[in-house]
Parts: structure tokens; C-alpha cells; sequence
């Protein structure tokens, strides 16, 4: 079997959707050692990304470029069993699709995309899922909105969970907050989020929260760090920090590599995730991972992902989240029971068991194609 997997998003600080391929990939170099892979990169140093005996071709970074003529083009001559996708699959596609939709917020809630952005996603997306062989999702929360929203059957779609990958981890805590300061030049202790700064993150409204906090109680020490890259929402983020009366307090690292986040979350207090919504929330894997309490948001996926391992608060409320936050920052034995909940709901979610699934998906859909050909093959030879 030759299986490829469109991964232009490694080296191109795609968040998710980056850590989402990468993993998946690894897990398939662990469990599959009969079959050949195709990563189709755009950009150089993402080799590094990629299990050694993976082939890796490379298309363009330009995404007009990449679906509108490259990937086609590179299928026609690989002519693998199947290409695996996320979200939008390329124009006169060869080769049957696999396409992971990880949620369709850009139907449910336009408003927090350029309006371009929004009606291409709807198109190519809608699209897409017409001609995919399989569609794959990361949780019953966003399998349900896929099937409303393109009259499937939730059935026909299969949910691999996300997980966090094996570098968030518990590590020494002085170690982290030496990172820290020698990166952030910070030696207080901190609340952190982590999320491209857009509006569905909410991060307006965790400064805000974080404000309310602050001032109800003056005498913590607390500050606020927000890790991830900045979109055409930043500056309104940024506005609300300076607005907020503590902006002296409130850091922005930009986006942060994998092998950096884990020192942030490791030093860190608490970790806050104000989402309006998510597919799944991976950043909330990851913090309890690292053993920290978490306060999310109770919208979409995340009470889903969370279960009971951390404090759920109405996002829309600035006065939920401010209480959730002092919760944890006052209550030393709430803290450490969230901690060690937290780890305990980690260690449920394993790209190991996301890659295997996927797998079968990959080896299902490559089987019913060779059976197609195999019975073409037969009508053909028959009316010759």
C-alpha cells in the first residue's frame, strides 16, 4: 500500500492542524511498517517533522497554487492508494480523499474569520466532503455539528480524538520558571493561555476576567501570559491589555514551538483556556499533561475533552471566568486536586490510539478501491 498525506502545514505555524499531522504520522511510522507514505511538504525544514523512511515531496506554500494545480499534479505521478487532507482537498483530485474536518466554525460562527476566509472555507469544505471516501473528525461534539451541517449521517464519520503529544510532561518546575525568565524576562507567577490571537480564542475576555480578578484582590502577584501568533485580531487584543489598567502585567510571547510551550505550561499556575469554541481543545490536553489545573470554557467540544479534570466556566461571562480564576489562585487544595485530576484525564487520549484508527480508515478506503479496479478490470476484459 502507498498511503499520502497532504502535511503542508508542518514548519508553517498552523497550530493545530500542524501538531494534528505531525503526530498522526508518527503514530503510522510505529504501527505500520508493511506500507509506504508520501508527506507532501511546503517547506524545507519540515523534513525534520517526518519519519525517516517517509517519501517527501514537496508542493507550493501558496494554498492557491498547492490545491488549484501542485498536489494534483504530484498525485497523478506518485499514484498512491489514497491522500489524507484537512478540510479542503486539491482541484481534479486523482486519487480517492481522505479529509479530516476538525470543525466547521466557519459555518456556525462566520463572524470570527475575514468574510474571504469564511465563504472559502464553505465552499471548498462543502466541496470536499461531497467527494471524500471517508471523513474523519476529533470529537463527538464536532462529528454531530459535521453531520448537521452537510445532511450526513453521524454514523458515516469516524472520530479519532486528539491527544497530547509525549513532550508535555510534568518537568522540573525551577528548570521551567528559569526558561521563563531568561525568555520572558518573568520571575512572577502566572496565569497562561495559549491560541493564535482571533476572536473565538477570547482572549479579550480573559484579559478583561483577569483584570476584574486582580483588582477584586491587589494584593496577588499574579501576571498573564498569552502564547501564540498574532492574526488581523491582535491589535484589538492588544488594545484590551492596555485598556485593562494591568498592562504591565500582561506578557505576549508570540507563537511558541512545541519544545518551548512545555517549559511555559510547566511554570505556569494556572492554565486558562477561554475558548467560544473548539473542535477539541487541544492546549487543555496539553497543560494537564504538564500537570497543571486548568479552568476552560463549558462551550463546544471542551466539557467533552475536560470531563470533571478542571473548573468549567460560561465564556460569555466575564464574572464566571474571574471566579473560576481566583477559585484555583486561592484555594491551594482545589489547585492540586485539579493537577492530579488533570494527569489522570491526559493519560486517557494517545495519538498512538488516533493513528491506529485512522489507519484502518486509510486501509478500508485503499481496499474498496483496488476492488473497484479489480472488478473494472473484469468488465472491461469482458466486453472486449
Amino acid at each position: 500500500m502507498l498511503f499520502s498525506v497532504d502535511a503542508h502545514a508542518i514548519g508553517c505555524k498552523l497550530t493545530g492542524n500542524e501538531v494534528y499531522i505531525r503526530n498522526l504520522m508518527g503514530g503510522f511510522a510505529a504501527l505500520d511498517q508493511d506500507s509506504e507514505f508520501i508527506a507532501y511538504l511546503a517547506v524545507k525544514e519540515a523534513s525534520d517533522w517526518v519519519p525517516p523512511r517517509f517519501q517527501k515531496h514537496f508542493v507550493a506554500r501558496n494554498p492557491f497554487v498547492r490545491l488549484g494545480w501542485d498536489l494534483s499534479c504530484q498525485l497523478r505521478r506518485d499514484r498512491p492508494q489514497l491522500v489524507h487532507v484537512q478540510y479542503t482537498a486539491p482541484v481534479g483530485c486523482p486519487v480517492p480523499v481522505i479529509v479530516t474536518v476538525h470543525d466547521v466554525s466557519f459555518l456556525e460562527h462566520p463572524e470570527y474569520f475575514p468574510w474571504h476566509r469564511a465563504l472559502q472555507l464553505r465552499r471548498t469544505v462543502a466541496q470536499t466532503v461531497r467527494q471524500a471516501a471517508r471523513i474523519l473528525t476529533v470529537s463527538e461534539f464536532s462529528r454531530k455539528a459535521i453531520a448537521r451541517a452537510f445532511n450526513l449521517d453521524p454514523e458515516s464519520i469516524v472520530v479519532t480524538r486528539d491527544a497530547a503529544a509525549g513532550s508535555f510532561r510534568p518537568i522540573n518546575r525551577q528548570t521551567a520558571e528559569v526558561w521563563v525568565r531568561s525568555r520572558l524576562g518573568l520571575s512572577a507567577p502566572f496565569v497562561l493561555t495559549v491560541g493564535d490571537l482571533q476572536p473565538r480564542k477570547n482572549q479579550v475576555g480573559l484579559v478583561e476576567a483577569f483584570a476584574e480578578a486582580m483588582r477584586a484582590r491587589p494584593e496577588l502577584p499574579y501576571h498573564l501570559v498569552l502564547a501564540g501568533k498574532d492574526t488581523w485580531f491582535a491589535p484589538q487584543v492588544r488594545r484590551a491589555a492596555k485598556k485593562s489598567g494591568y498592562a504591565d502585567r500582561i506578557h505576549f510571547t508570540g507563537f511558541v514551538q512545541d519544545d518551548d510551550l512545555v517549559h511555559l505550561y510547566n511554570a505556569c499556575d494556572v492554565f486558562a483556556f477561554p475558548s467560544f469554541y473548539e473542535g477539541f481543545g487541544l492546549p487543555v490536553l496539553e497543560a494537564m499533561a504538564c500537570g497543571r489545573a486548568v479552568i476552560c470554557s463549558n462551550t463546544s467540544a471542551l466539557p467533552e475533552v475536560a470531563d470533571a479534570a478542571c473548573l468549567l466556566f460560561d465564556p460569555y461571562s466575564r464574572h464566571e471566568i474571574t471566579r473560576a480564576l481566583l477559585d484555583l489562585l486561592l484555594d491551594a487544595q482545589l489547585k492540586v486536586r485539579m493537577e492530579r485530576l488533570g494527569l489522570q484525564r491526559a493519560g486517557l487520549f494517545s495519538w498512538r490510539d488516533a493513528a491506529k484508527k485512522t489507519l484502518e480508515v486509510y486501509h478500508e478506503v485503499a481496499g474498496r478501491s483496488r476492488s473497484a479496479a479489480t472488478g473494472s478490470r473484469a468488465i472491461s476484459m469482458t466486453h472486449s
